[in-house]
């Protein structure tokens, strides 16, 4: 038998629940009803509250209450006789809450590509600061700490730095020209070196861990062959890094390279750096950061080398971190890298949901108490509660015409010039706005405290 489920509403979202309900549900896959409680946001209300309220009929097998309901829904549930579950905070999400993109969601915890976080310039910082930035690093998804070394003076702190990290359980990478650094680092703990070329590649035979080979001439590649037959006549280990340029100082053609390094060297380990083009392109890095992941993972480059200096690539590890789980997994299954997960969506939103006019036209003719509700969508704020329906563009000419109808308190005007800054900036960005809930940043969301509760109570039974 096909289940049957059961949506808790209050009064102002029944038609709109019942509206939804009926363009998104499967027939073939269950039957519901609605629930409607004795008060117009069922959202404000306790699950102990519904407990008092809801009667559930014979046939039911689930309960679905407003994703934003609180309290412990377990007696809810013993009282029923029926399994009982939070639902999606918008009911408009309810179409992916049965069926849609959230039930294809992929997993996405695997990966191959390892993330070299370099901190540059440690000569000048103190170890407590190298050591921050080390774990907030590691936090971020890196998995090995690269030491950047300052050229023209030798470091006295290397292996005193590179000990303190591999204490704390960081595996560690030395960049460096200096022999004497790379010697005290590779000592101390270090597994890999960046770089060596013929200036230095004699000596990698004594350093015992990996290196990262690269050309005397990155544009002609001049060298490399070299280096790397001398590498493996010495049994060093290596990856290549054939050194990605800046958009107009040869980006393309270093792209190129990488081709061809993958062509002479089919299975060598190679690493890319990623920072000369996220942090010398004035643009936001996660699309840079994912392109160039994809990049290596359909070239089977398995490590990339990154920093985060300037502001726009201020979170370019965590970025990285999710692009590689993602990559990986539509390159692995062949599916395109979309409607996998949204943590990398932003700026904007994945999709936008309207309520649109006739759901709003309905909701202010049943609102019958004077808190506002606010909407944003096709380009304007919509400002409803039961004495106006007000839309523009202007929030500042908006909260004049509101407080022409209505009194409003201090706090009940802060919070909504708070939403109202919200609303038009989800208005701007192209961006979902819902009521007392956080705009999505993707990654980067910060969860809000609901404050609709503070300023409206919760016993509204109008």
């Amino acid at each position: 038998m096909k289940p049957h489920l059961l949506f808790v509403t209050g009064k102002l979202a029944e038609p709109a629940l019942r509206r939804t309900l009926a363009e998104c549900a499967d027939p073939a896959a269950f039957e519901f009803s609605v629930a409607v409680m004795p008060i117009t946001v069922v959202a404000l209300a306790t699950a102990s509250w519904i407990a008092r309220h809801l009667t559930v009929l014979c046939g039911v097998n689930r309960v679905i209450l407003p994703g934003l309901v609180t309290g412990d829904v377990e007696p809810l549930a013993k009282q029923t006789g029926v399994s009982v579950e939070r639902g999606p905070n918008d009911l408009l999400d309810l179409p992916e809450f049965f069926g849609g993109r959230r039930e294809k969601c992929a997993d996405l915890d695997a990966y191959d590509i390892a993330i070299l976080a370099e901190i540059n310039h440690v000569p000048r910082l103190t170890l407590a600061e190298i050591i921050e930035q080390a774990k907030t690093a590691r936090n971020s998804g890196a998995d090995v700490i690269d030491l950047g070394c300052d050229p023209g003076h030798t470091w006295s702190a290397t292996a005193e730095t590179v000990r303190a990290l591999r204490s704390e359980g960081l595996r560690v990478s030395i960049d460096s020209f200096n022999r004497t650094e790379v010697e005290a680092a590779v000592a101390a703990g270090a597994e890999l070196v960046l770089s060596v070329n013929s200036t230095n590649r004699g000596a990698a035979r004594d350093w015992g861990c990996e290196v990262v080979a690269v050309p005397d001439v990155p544009a002609q590649l001049e060298g490399l062959d070299q280096t790397i037959e001398f590498l493996q006549a010495t049994s060093v280990p290596f990856r290549i890094d054939p050194v990605l340029e800046p958009i107009g100082f040869g980006f393309a053609a270093s792209v190129a390279r990488y081709l061809e390094v993958r062509r002479r060297y089919p299975e060598a380990e190679l690493l890319m750096g990623t920072g000369n083009l996220t942090e010398l392109t004035e643009v936001d890095s996660a699309g840079i950061n994912l392109m160039l992941l994809a990049i290596c993972q359909e070239l089977g480059i398995r490590s990339v080398l990154t920093t985060q200096v300037i502001n726009w690539c201020r979170s370019s590890i965590r970025e990285l971190d999710l692009g590689r789980r993602l990559i990986y997994h539509a390159c692995k299954y062949r599916v395109l890298p979309k409607h996998l997960g949204a943590e990398l969506v932003m700026l904007r939103d994945p999709k936008i949901r309207e309520s649109g006019d006739k759901t709003l036209n309905e909701l202010a003719e049943r609102i019958t108490d004077p808190n506002f509700r606010l909407f944003a969508e096709r380009g304007l704020l919509h400002v409803l509660n039961r004495s106006m329906y007000l839309q523009g563009n202007d929030p500042f000419s908006l909260f004049a015409q509101m407080l022409e109808k209505e009194a409003i308190d201090s706090h009940h005007a802060f919070y909504l010039g708070y939403e109202m800054a919200k609303a038009i900036t989800a208005l701007t960005l192209g961006k979902n706005y819902v009521q007392d809930q956080a705009l999505r940043w993707g990654f980067l969301t910060v969860t809000e405290d609901s404050q609709r509760s503070n300023i409206e109570g919760t016993d509204d039974h109008g």
